[in-house]
């Protein structure tokens, strides 16, 4: 799923666009990559941190080694996976 760039803020929004309208990701990556992807954002935005995402069974999500240190990965079907970047913000007595 990996989206061709060369400024990260575009592919930023371009899966924005995709999560938000899902048939701009069925378009792109077929119906069952989609509707995993969205599925996959909606538990993420969920979580209160990532020790719970991480206790989720079938995600996988574990964090990446060497030069994608900081960033996380989970499966979304087959060999494709959803690598992404935890950014927690506090709201009241929420983290999102």
């Amino acid at each position: 799923m990996k989206t061709a760039s060369n400024n990260p803020e575009n592919a930023i929004k371009k899966l924005e666009k995709q999560y938000v309208q899902q048939k701009l990701a069925v378009k792109a990556y077929g119906n069952k990559v989609a509707r995993k992807y969205i599925q996959r954002i909606n538990i993420i935005k969920q979580a209160k941190d990532f020790d719970e995402l991480s206790g989720l069974p079938g995600l996988r999500c574990h964090p990446l080694k060497g030069d994608r240190e900081g960033q996380y990965a989970i499966d979304l079907t087959g060999f494709y996976r959803l690598i992404f970047t935890l950014c927690w913000r506090i709201t009241g007595n929420r983290t999102n």
